[in-house]
């Protein structure tokens, strides 16, 4: 489980340029030879450990890095 949130971490950083946040799908991909569900509770571990942060419109969820992106400013208002 740690080399699994460790690769999340490292795919996060390494788009950080050109993106903050990211949709489940995109986890998904990382790990081919995992389910829906594996990668779930992958992503909700980095979020209880609050290194992921969810981002949602209303309509759709999106996972980001605790603190990035442009709507870690506003935050707390």
């Amino acid at each position: 489980m740690e080399e699994a949130k460790n690769k999340v971490v490292e795919f996060l950083q390494s788009k950080a340029g050109s993106k903050s946040k990211f949709y489940f799908n995109d986890f998904l991909d990382l790990f081919p030879d995992k389910g829906p569900r594996d990668v779930k509770k992958i992503l909700t571990a980095l979020v209880n450990a609050e290194v992921l942060e969810y981002w949602s419109s209303g309509s759709t969820t999106m996972y980001g890095l605790k603190g990035a992106g442009k709507q870690a400013g506003a935050e707390g208002e």
